[in-house]
């Protein structure tokens, strides 16, 4: 009993431990998002422009017919030539007035970095001039423009900006051009808090101030869907991406940012009474990028529609960037969602009930017809409903109320397309590239806030990173991507100005295993010239493995000449290994040896800091016993080189692709030792020294045992000659009595005995005195 009650308290634990070990599991899935490639600044040749001054070149417009690159900064228009941007056609300063900007100043905001023009929209219009807003101070302003004799000139008629482009330059948005009529999705006021999806043309149109359709959003890309021509029933469309609050759906302690996306359509005017001059087209749905670890619903940066002109409109994808909300420590993906799969959505999908206690409940059983939101279409007209104004008040009634979706839309494939740890991705697009094999791939190219650009190959599901190009010097993110398929150039602008680089870089491969290993479709192998080229330049056939990286259609490459090195005995050695790949690893060899070095823990601090105290023990281990050849990267390091340490050195680069392993030799070299002093003799030295050393020490302790024992003996000596000198002992004495007892004897008579000589004889000294 007491068992089950103890499993029981436990269980909870169990299950919440689950979660956990899931979360380990899953831990390393998306740490392998590595480029194959990374190109430095200085290895990139990229076209730049940019002037002393300007800043925040962040709008951009191409015009193939005109072969110009139009680039909106602050306070400026530039036209490029689209070839060579360095190349400046004709420049248009747009500063603002000094009173518009005091009077910005004295609302509050900064005289420098907001209260200036900052350009934000640059459209072609349909009679080929162009629509340009700014921000103008917190007062935008939108003219023409228009590009003449090699010059741009704006037009005398400026109009208010308000609901056309955002009052705060740091503010998202979102805009597109459609014939005359302008399309955006910005906040209207001052104060920013009036967000708006508006239409402005002669029928102007925008949404319902409802938290319903927007609650505090943050507006980030626009396009809109063609328009199948066959099919009548369907009327063209407008997809916006952005993130906003959540309203009543989770219960968190603060605000919640969840991504949507949300669509109207083009014939839209209104309604006749309810939703006058307001959107009665727009839904809106959430979005759902599942990335691992993830405790918010990750937020959309950037998204970009593609199609394929030669299939079905409804065979389009959006390749969308999802960054976490909480901080940019976390990883940053790109998912990607099938057109059709948002039009089933909206077209099928049950709607989500208001969260208004004061709005009844409605459910899918009551949807009215038409169907709220939706398009008219020929079934519609068929009933009299010619136009939106013509749509029934409780069609009206039900879309104004509940315009977002009950369900959300799952990534293609239920997962990321790419997850990357690292510089949170700011921009995205895409290109499609028809390959060797007959078949056309999906090139994104990813921009950062390091302010490096991601060139990365769709496979249908699987993500390739082909390289890493850090195209500006200092590290800033990059704002805007747009590409022309007239030069097969990408342009990328950022705050401080504006690169432009070829779609296709195959002269950074230099054999064809780095060709072809590249998985590029921009790039074949040429056998004939012997170097990756662009495949589209070329006519002749090329090696070119892009599924599977299969480089076994390359020709066997040419033998590498070793280089010799040569060193002194007891020198360290380093012998570099240039990877041609980050997927690569080194494998060294030495003499044609299948068997690869490993590198061997050295542990010269030790042998440094007991060389004083044990110099024989660490020098006879660390020499002779412990031969070191250790791999550090792309390098052997060879410590105190021996005779055993000669030969000839391999370098190996090993890449796995689709669980296949490529070698190639990269590097040789060989390598000879010349002796100084051979390892036996140099043992011999140290024995040596260490002996001469040891007796010397002896000889210094022997030294100091006769000295502490010779002084005594000479102090006693010294001792008793200054006693005998001064007359202290008793023979000291009788010496000096000698004398006088001689002296005495002359005055004696002849028959006295000598004191001297019966002493000599043992005769007793009281006889003689008595003589």
């Amino acid at each position: 009993m007491n068992l089950l009650l103890l499993l029981l308290l436990l269980l909870p634990c169990v299950f919440l431990l689950l979660p956990l070990v899931v979360t380990l599991r899953d831990s390393h899935s998306f740490l392998g998002s590595v480029p194959r490639k990374f190109v430095p600044f200085n290895e990139v040749q990229a076209a730049v422009f940019n002037e002393d001054g300007v800043t925040n070149y962040s709008t951009m417009l191409i015009r193939e017919d005109l072969a110009l690159l139009l680039v909106g900064a602050k306070e400026a228009v530039y036209s490029l030539d689209l070839n060579n941007i360095t190349r400046k056609q004709s420049s248009l300063k747009w500063p603002v007035r000094p009173v518009e900007n005091k009077l910005c100043v004295l609302k509050g905001r900064h005289s420098v970095s907001e209260c200036r023009n900052y350009v934000k929209i640059l459209h072609k219009k349909e009679n080929g001039n162009m629509l340009v807003c700014g921000t103008n101070a917190f007062d935008p302003k939108c003219c023409d423009l228009y590009f003449s004799n090699r010059s741009l000139t704006r037009g005398s008629r400026m109009e208010s900006g308000r609901g056309k482009s955002p009052f705060d330059p740091a503010q998202r948005h979102a805009s597109l051009m459609d014939g005359n009529n302008l399309y955006s999705a910005t906040y209207e006021n001052f104060q920013g808090n009036k967000p708006t999806l508006t239409r402005s043309s002669p029928d102007f149109i925008k949404n319902e101030e409802s938290n319903n359709v927007l609650n505090e959003p943050t507006f980030v890309y626009m396009a809109q869907m063609p328009e199948d021509e066959t099919n009548q029933e369907n009327d063209d469309k407008v997809y916006l991406f952005f993130n906003e609050n959540a309203l009543g759906q989770c219960e968190f302690y603060q605000k919640v940012a969840v991504p949507r996306v949300a669509r109207v359509c083009k014939g839209d005017l209104g309604g006749r009474k309810i939703l006058y001059k307001k959107w009665t087209t727009f839904l809106k749905a959430t979005l759902d990028c599942p990335v691992p670890r993830s405790p918010l619903p990750y937020i959309i940066q950037d998204a970009y529609l593609w199609c394929d002109p030669k299939l079905h409109w409804r065979n389009c994808l959006f390749y969308v960037i999802f960054t976490s909300q909480i901080d940019k420590s976390h990883p940053t993906a790109v998912c990607v969602y099938p057109v059709l799969d948002i039009i089933t959505m909206f077209e099928t999908g049950t709607y989500r009930p208001s969260v208004h206690r004061d709005i009844p409940l409605m459910y899918s059983q009551n949807i009215p017809f038409p169907r709220p939101g939706a398009c008219i279409n020929n079934e519609a007209q068929k009933m009299g409903i010619n136009q939106s104004a013509d749509l029934p008040d409780n069609t009206l009634l039900f879309v104004k109320n509940r315009p977002l979706m009950d369900h959300t839309i799952h990534p293609r494939g239920e997962k990321p397309l790419l997850i990357r740890e690292g510089a949170t991705f700011t921009r995205i697009i895409v290109n499609h590239v028809s390959a060797n094999d007959g078949q056309a791939y999906n090139v994104m190219f990813i921009g950062t806030e390091d302010g490096t650009l991601l060139k990365v190959v769709d496979f249908g599901g699987e993500a390739f990173i082909i390289e890493e190009i850090q195209l500006f010097q200092q590290i800033e993110p990059i704002k805007i991507l747009t590409l022309s398929s007239f030069t097969h150039q990408l342009y990328v602008g950022s705050d401080s100005g504006v690169a432009q680089i070829p779609l296709a870089s195959c002269e950074r491969a230099s054999s064809c295993l780095d060709c072809v290993l590249s998985r590029d479709p921009y790039c074949g192998w040429d056998g004939a010239d012997g170097k990756c080229v662009v495949v589209l330049n070329s006519q002749r056939k090329l090696v070119q493995s892009l599924k599977e990286g299969n480089v076994f259609s390359c020709p066997n490459s040419e033998p590498i000449t070793p280089v010799t090195v040569s060193i002194w005995e007891g020198q360290n050695l380093t012998l570099s290994c240039p990877l041609p790949s980050n997927l690569a690893k080194t494998s060294w060899r030495r003499n044609n040896s299948s068997g690869i070095l490993i590198g061997r823990l050295h542990r010269l601090e030790d042998r440094l800091e007991d060389r004083l105290e044990d110099r024989l023990e660490d020098r006879l281990e660390d020499r002779l016993e412990d031969r070191l050849e250790d791999r550090l990267e792309d390098r052997l390091l060879i410590l105190e080189a021996s005779e055993s340490d000669e030969g000839l050195y391999q370098c190996l680069s090993v890449e796995h692709q689709k669980s296949v392993a490529y070698t190639t030799t990269v590097a040789e070299y060989e390598v000879t030792v010349n002796k100084t002093i051979p390892i036996q003799t140099e043992k011999k030295q140290i024995l040596k020294e260490f002996t001469v050393e040891t007796y010397e020490c002896q000889l210094a302790g022997d030294a100091g045992v006769h000295i502490l024992l010779t002084l005594p003996t000479i102090s006693l000596v010294i001792l008793l000659i200054w006693n005998f000198y001064k007359g202290h002992l008793p023979c000291t004495f009788w010496k000096k009595n000698v004398k006088l007892y001689r002296t005495s004897l002359e005055e004696l008579p002849t028959n006295s005995v000598c004191c001297s000589c019966s002493r000599r004889k043992g005769n007793k000294p009281m006889q003689e005195s008595a003589l």
